[in-house]
């Protein structure tokens, strides 16, 4: 397992970031190595989010001394969705397996958590997403066909897309975590724009289904310092409270979305009208 650490960054600074900067507080450009446990530790929400690669065997989740607890999940929620080949997670004794794009929330006190790949030469790709919890929840597989829909967009803006809310309070409860997956249909390319900030949760974006030489166009920051960041497939963003998270591809695209803060609620959005960006 490796753990790198991020601080938070105060809006006035990240205004004087170039792009070395910005990637290197925002960007987490490598997630899943062959046979290891990537995380990144986000002081930002105390988010940490990365990724499994098993291969040759199983990985097991263990404690970093970032995390400050004997176990993983002392304290926490974890988020798993495999964007790889079929795999199973193992928590605590329970076998969940999970297919490409099937999530799975694990629930606060777990202490056993595993990952394995059923075929070597179609590793699965666990992509995990963890926040501090309050309480014990019911730990709980979700696939596509039982998160809830939400249909937004239109083919004349270019974002026409569909929303599967998975780890979400309508489907799945949980202490704070939320996330979901957004699939935009062919030939459009625009995610959550118009865009919006919500200062009461951080949000982390994860691009996937991205094939070379494909790029997505992360945009960030203030609404009236907007920044951008180049995004290659399987990279994740952390997004802050004050930022607007949007983006647009070379091409159509997956992503996944999630969040943790103050509250659940999906629609808590602070609006930018389009003549406010600058």
């Amino acid at each position: 397992m490796k753990i790198t650490v991020r601080h938070p960054s105060h809006p006035d600074a990240v205004r004087g970031f170039d792009t070395e900067a910005l990637r290197e507080h925002f960007l987490m450009p490598t997630l899943f190595e062959a046979d290891d446990i990537l995380l990144t530790y986000s002081h930002v929400d105390r988010f940490v989010v990365g990724g499994a690669m098993p291969v040759a065997g199983p990985l097991t989740l263990e404690a970093p001394k970032e995390i400050g607890s004997p176990t993983f999940l002392k304290r926490r929620e974890l988020g798993v969705v495999n964007v790889g080949g079929p795999g199973r997670v193992i928590v605590d004794g329970a076998v969940f397996d999970l297919d490409h794009r099937d999530a799975l929330y694990v629930a606060m006190g777990s202490e056993d958590v595993r990952f394995e790949s059923l075929d070597r030469k179609e590793p699965a790709k666990f992509y995990l997403n963890s926040t501090p919890a309050h309480a014990r929840f019911e730990t709980m597989k979700i696939s596509l066909g039982m998160a809830k829909q939400v249909h937004l967009g239109d083919p004349s803006q270019s974002n026409e897309r569909i929303i599967y809310q998975m780890i979400h309070p309508d489907v799945c409860r949980t202490a704070q975590l939320v996330l979901g997956m957004t699939v935009l249909k062919p030939n459009n390319m625009w995610n959550t724009m118009p865009c919006h900030t919500h200062d009461r949760r951080c949000e982390v974006y994860f691009y996937f289904d991205l094939a070379e030489p494909a790029r997505a166009f992360h945009f960030m920051g203030e609404p009236s310092q907007t920044r951008h960041i180049v995004m290659a497939n399987e990279q994740a963003v952390i997004s802050p409270p004050w930022s607007i998270h949007s983006g647009v591809g070379t091409r159509n695209y997956t992503f996944i979305w999630s969040m943790g803060g103050d509250n659940q609620d999906f629609t808590d959005m602070d609006m930018v009208p389009m003549e406010a960006l600058r």
